[in-house]
């Protein structure tokens, strides 16, 4: 939490303005008893309408210039809130940005959001009400104790007793509600988890007549998250009935030993008609204060949340200049070995080859063998826990992460667009290139056709996940996006698995001829994707289970040749 407090720093103005106009409304409230004590004791006793005229004409005041300070103080503290969770939130969203792909798997994307949404929406409510209250309510209470020994000594005694009973109790509770608070939000975690999975799945949950068990899945994740709700509140709602049996309690205690007082006659009317009014103002401020605690613990317990993703590291560490390997090879593994973070098996096991510039080269093998996780090591997605690679003969771990990926266009295994047009999506991959590169980058994806038909052209609107567009459609607008960044390293992972063979083909042949000659890396489940590679990985298990072109292999690998045979039997493919 201590870390965050540099977000405050911008906003010194509203943080010194709110709190010290919230003191100036409690000065005054602080003066009302005593005002009401002399209409009481100088105006109505002695009938002197004059005294009760004017003090009230003073109440009246009070109560504007106080309505002006709260006002004022409102205005500055909600705009330090916002403002505190504004910049919070785009330096959290910055900081996931730039997480590995390991370090975002640690943490989860549900989690991710709910820190980015749930656990910040408490940060602000919490700054919110610190300025406004967390100040104003101790200086309020100390304060009508204070005054109470000023009005009347003898008889202030009860709030003696009351202030540290209350202390107690407040306290107590707050400490005992925070690591509570923790767990509800973990538990929040898991619903937004189970939803997330819901809504993102809820196709292929109809499909299979799932409804009632993922009902039945977010039914246990809620009341998880409801049972740890309760037991917090629980605890929490022992504070309104604890300080109002206290505060209650000093009441009676203080009219009963203000009446004896009076009518001995070392006390006034006005003196207990006072003393309880700043019973009463303690009563109210503890509720206000109460409630200012229990939203400061969660958003502690939040803020810790938040912290925890700043606390994790940002990248990955560039190291010191290794040997490369030959300077003519595009891409280079050597004896390269991966093991996922909590993983105990490796997942590539061992790899080695080299691939010359402009080659094409093709990566087949059963679901599983870790094509996706072998071309996520080339722009360092992830980083290789044995062995090395290298880029243009240099090793990736010694490259800048930007400077990397631009040489590098990456056609991913789901079509993902984003909400806007065709034009936007594409200027993703070159942000300055023309209509001219847009339109032959299309063309090149084969997705030029089903784009000029649209009613605006590149200017179609796309919808979020571009689910105006059909699943071919999509894939064919990724390829263009690639496409148009022009890079040296082109990987399409599995994107042609939507293409119907026909457009496969030609999309092949366009790549063959693409001006700037990329080294291509083609991820592929049909032999005839990749039958005319320079050179084919067969993958088994994480391992390289052989490599060459699609004649040798056919006569050499038995893995390959059996997927190629399963195909040609199914398909009675032959090219």
């Amino acid at each position: 939490m201590k870390k965050l407090l540099k977000y405050l720093r911008p906003y010194k103005k509203e943080c010194i303005i709110s709190p010290l106009f919230k003191l100036l409304e409690a000065m005054f409230d602080l003066m009302v008893p005593l005002v009401v004590k002399v209409i009481i004791d100088e105006g109505i006793a002695k009938g002197d309408s004059g005294i009760i005229g004017g003090n009230f004409a003073v109440l009246v005041a009070f109560a504007v210039v106080g309505l002006s300070c709260t006002l004022v103080a409102q205005y500055f503290a909600a705009r330090a809130a916002v403002g505190v969770s504004t910049d919070l939130r785009r330096d959290l969203f910055a900081h996931i940005q730039k997480l590995s792909y390991g370090e975002a798997d640690r943490a989860g994307t549900s989690t991710l959001i709910t820190r980015m949404t749930g656990d910040i929406n408490q940060v602000q409510s919490a700054v919110n009400l610190t300025l406004r209250l967390l100040l104003r309510s101790p200086i309020i209470v100390l304060g009508a104790a204070i005054m109470a020994f000023a009005v009347h000594p003898q008889g202030a005694w009860v709030f003696a007793v009351v202030i540290p009973l209350l202390a107690l109790i407040v306290f107590s509770i707050m400490l005992k509600n925070r690591p509570m608070y923790r767990r509800v939000q973990s538990g929040l975690d898991r619903v937004t988890k189970v939803t997330r999975e819901n809504l993102s799945g809820v196709r292929v949950l109809r499909a299979l007549c799932r409804e009632e068990d993922e009902i039945k899945r977010f039914s246990e994740a809620n009341e998880e998250h409801n049972r740890a709700q309760n037991l917090a509140g629980r605890i929490a709602a022992l504070m309104n009935p604890l300080t109002l049996v206290v505060v209650n309690a000093g009441v009676i205690v203080l009219l009963l030993s203000g009446a004896r007082l009076v009518e001995v006659g070392s006390m006034s009317q006005g003196d207990v008609v006072a003393m309880t009014n700043y019973m009463a103002q303690i009563l109210v401020e503890l509720v206000k204060f109460a409630n200012t605690i229990f939203t400061v613990n969660k958003a502690l317990a939040s803020a810790d949340r938040v912290q925890a993703v700043f606390d994790t590291p940002a990248g990955m560490p560039i190291r010191q200049s290794t040997d490369a390997c030959a300077t003519d090879s595009a891409v280079c593994f050597e004896q390269v070995s991966l093991t996922y973070a909590g993983d105990s098996e490796e997942t590539l096991a061992d790899v080695s080859f080299s691939v010359p510039r402009g080659a094409t080269v093709g990566i087949i093998g059963s679901t599983g063998s870790g094509k996706t996780s072998l071309v996520n090591l080339i722009p360092r997605f992830y980083d290789a826990t044995k062995g090395r690679v290298t880029v243009g003969g240099q090793d990736v771990r010694t490259m800048d992460p930007d400077a990397l990926r631009a040489k590098i266009a990456l056609v991913p295994q789901k079509a993902i667009l984003f909400s806007g047009t065709v034009r936007s999506n594409l200027l993703w991959g070159k942000p300055d290139a023309t209509d001219e590169e847009l339109w032959a980058a299309l063309e090149r994806a084969q997705a030029k056709d089903f784009v000029q038909k649209k009613e605006h052209g590149l200017d179609e609107p796309v919808l979020q996940g571009g689910k105006n567009f059909s699943g071919g459609q999509r894939a064919r607008l990724t390829i263009a996006r690639a496409l148009v960044r022009d890079a040296e390293i082109l990987i399409l992972d599995d994107s042609s698995a939507a293409l119907d063979y026909a457009t496969d083909a030609a999309l092949r042949a366009a790549l063959r001829t693409l001006p700037h000659a990329p080294t291509v890396f083609v991820i592929a489940q049909r032999t005839s994707a990749i039958r005319h590679a320079d050179v084919i990985l067969v993958m088994e298990d994480g391992r390289l289970a052989d490599l060459g072109t699609h004649d040798e292999l056919l006569a050499r690998c038995e893995v390959y040749r059996e997927i190629h045979e399963s195909q040609y039997q199914r398909g009675g493919e032959t090219a």
